[in-house]
């Protein structure tokens, strides 16, 4: 029988990967506890020894000084004279007993506490691993997609949560996908340890450098500051340990190999490398690369770094929705104030004045100051009137007649001014061609199309043509 209880022993040494020292310790405390609920007293002990798997149950007492609960304790005079070499802080045996009244039912007792004992125990070795990887990397597959989270299996049973809060927007997982994540926090729980990750801390960055870049992992280029805006930019600050070696391109590697391999693992997240500086003026200007700084003005006492940028770069200083200013700003520690140097009066005068609105144009002003010319009969005629006497839709033209029986429908005479690009309109069915009236806001009476001699009256023809170059003037300014 013992050595059956050792061989199961070594066999859960192996299984669990539990240290033997802990199984013992767990056997002894179940078979304790059930000694105890089948006795009903608390100065029960029970002594497994590893090598030969011997049980013994015995009756013992804590050695005190001061004796608080005397059904555990004793003092040090009373254990000595028990055994000469006691001292405070021991066990003292003072009676052993038999393991024949422990029956069937304390032995099934014994065997769920002990099984109780040894999950707990194998929980307590797994959290302690873990618990020491905290702000490590850890690899796993995916198991299960949850609307709230994502679990990875890290092995030994263990799970890990990665919550939606800490999952990047560029990013998209599938079941059985190897997924990287940084380790935040370990917690204790009925069901193990519960691991906690992070895909868009900047430690996870910080790790992913570490991995890619030799330099950084032997410590050589030191990763100085770290500011991080997950799924769009970051800004990583390095600085040198080493004389002779160019921090920015041992973690940019050799055609950007080395950071385009951390970019892939983000999902295309844009990387800034720049160098650290203990000048606080310089690393405010290397920060905000890509743009150009002309100077910067620090305040010590405050804090605050006055930065001046070219017009031109400006709105890339400052960065889409102030993003490249924000991390600058996050990775040097400082307030960072961006200005042009252009004044902003300059800019001001700069800026074309507005056009002028046209002014609107009476026309019976127009008509009055247009020059008049003599007409056959002696009359004034306007110039302007003479000019605009065709309607808006070119010169008039004397239809051709429709029929050859009707000779005065036949004849036709020339409007009063004709363009040369003038175009004969298609015969109409009716014998005489009429003038449509010109568009006016007011009712124009006008008079047939038909035209007289030259030899007509010369001052009712100026008086219509009067009416007719106002009534197109107020529709162009109305227009």
């Amino acid at each position: 029988m013992s050595r059956d209880f050792v061989g199961a022993l070594l066999q859960l040494n192996a299984e669990k990967q539990v240290p033997q020292e802990a199984l013992i310790r767990a056997v002894e405390e179940g078979i304790q506890a059930a000694y105890r609920r089948v006795a009903g007293e608390e100065d029960i002990f029970v002594n497994v020894e590893p090598s030969t798997g011997e049980i013994r149950v015995f009756r013992g007492r804590y050695v005190v000084n001061e004796v608080e609960d005397p059904l555990v304790e004793v003092t040090v005079e009373e254990a000595q004279a028990t055994r000469e070499d006691a001292s405070a802080g021991e066990v003292i045996e003072l009676e052993q007993l038999d393991g024949e009244h422990f029956g069937r039912i304390g032995a099934q007792t014994a065997k769920q506490i002990i099984l109780q004992r040894m999950r707990e125990v194998e929980r307590d070795l797994v959290f302690d691993q873990f618990a020491n990887r905290e702000g490590d990397l850890l690899t796993g597959p995916v198991t299960r997609v949850e609307p709230r989270a994502i679990i990875l299996d890290v092995g030994k049973g263990v799970e890990a949560v990665l919550a939606t809060s800490e999952q990047s927007p560029l990013e998209h997982y599938r079941i059985g996908q190897p997924v990287k994540a940084y380790v935040l926090e370990v917690r204790r729980s009925a069901r193990g340890p519960q691991i906690l990750v992070s895909r868009t801390h900047k430690g996870f960055l910080r790790r992913l450098f570490e991995l890619e870049v030799p330099e950084i992992h032997a410590g050589t280029v030191e990763i100085k500051a770290l500011a991080r805006e997950a799924g769009s930019r970051s800004k990583v600050a390095v600085a040198s340990r080493q004389e002779g070696l160019d921090p920015v391109g041992a973690t940019v590697g050799q055609r950007g190999a080395r950071v385009q391999a951390v970019v892939a693992e983000l999902g295309g997240e844009k990387i800034d490398v720049i160098p650290w500086n203990e000048d606080p003026s310089v690393f405010v200007a290397n920060a905000l690369s890509p743009a150009q700084v002309l100077g910067v003005e620090v305040d010590e006492e405050h804090r605050v770094a006055s930065v001046m940028v070219p017009e031109r770069m400006l709105s890339l200083a400052i960065g889409r929705e102030g993003q490249n200013a924000r991390l600058a700003a996050r990775l040097t520690g400082w307030r960072i104030d961006i200005r042009s140097d252009v004044p902003a009066d300059v800019t001001a005068e700069a800026e074309p004045a507005p056009e002028p609105v046209p002014a609107a144009v009476d026309d019976s002003a127009e008509a009055d100051a247009a020059p008049s010319l003599p007409a056959a009969d002696g009359t004034q005629v306007s110039v302007a009137a003479t000019l605009d006497a065709a309607p808006v839709g070119g010169p008039e033209v004397a239809e051709e007649p429709a029929a050859p029986a009707e000779p005065e429908a036949a004849a036709t005479k020339k409007p009063a001014t004709k363009k040369p690009t003038a175009t004969k309109k298609p015969a109409t069915k009716k014998p005489t061609a009429t003038k449509k009236p010109a568009a006016t806001k007011k009712p124009v009476t006008k008079t047939p199309a038909t035209k007289k001699e030259a030899t007509g009256s010369s001052a009712s023809k100026s008086t219509t043509t009067a009416r007719r170059t106002r009534a197109k003037a107020s529709e162009e300014v109305s227009s």
